[in-house]
């Protein structure tokens, strides 16, 4: 249900944004994939941070790869299939907590959603130096 989900939700941002059409099934699949392995490490016992880390690194890792097989910019898969990852509920409870006057619990989740966002900027850093090194290493095999 979550994966079906998180499809639709990159192919509904996609659409927001006005991803070509002949990309929207491949960028839902690339957000899709990345939600599976968010969902894999995390159910693994492993903190939100890494699991944000790992779906970003395949997010960023399989959306290079569409990025070539379509001929389209890699931004295109990439904006749309970071949706689910966003730390958005994080970030709400950080601004609630604010209202209310809990500012411990505020300062917790503040934290949470930052490490969560530089995790994915981590991630997707990762993802762009593996795919610098790996086309590096074959164009020099040619």
């Amino acid at each position: 249900m979550q994966l079906s989900f998180s499809f639709l939700a990159t192919v509904g941002f996609g659409i927001i944004i006005n991803i070509p059409r002949k990309g929207l099934i491949p960028c839902g699949l690339v957000g899709t994939l990345g939600w599976a392995v968010y969902l894999l490490v995390k159910d693994y016992g492993h903190s939100m941070v890494l699991a944000n880390l790992l779906a970003a690194f395949v997010i960023g890792i399989s959306a290079m790869f569409c990025a070539r097989m379509m001929k389209m910019p890699m931004i295109l898969f990439n904006i749309p299939s970071l949706v689910p990852l966003v730390p958005g509920g994080q970030s709400y409870n950080a601004v609630r907590s604010f209202a209310f006057g809990m500012n411990d619990q505020a300062l917790d989740y503040l934290v949470q959603a930052g490490m969560i966002a530089g995790a994915i900027a981590v991630g997707f850093f990762l993802a762009e130096f593996v795919s610098q090194v790996y086309f590096k290493v074959i164009s020099a095999k040619k």
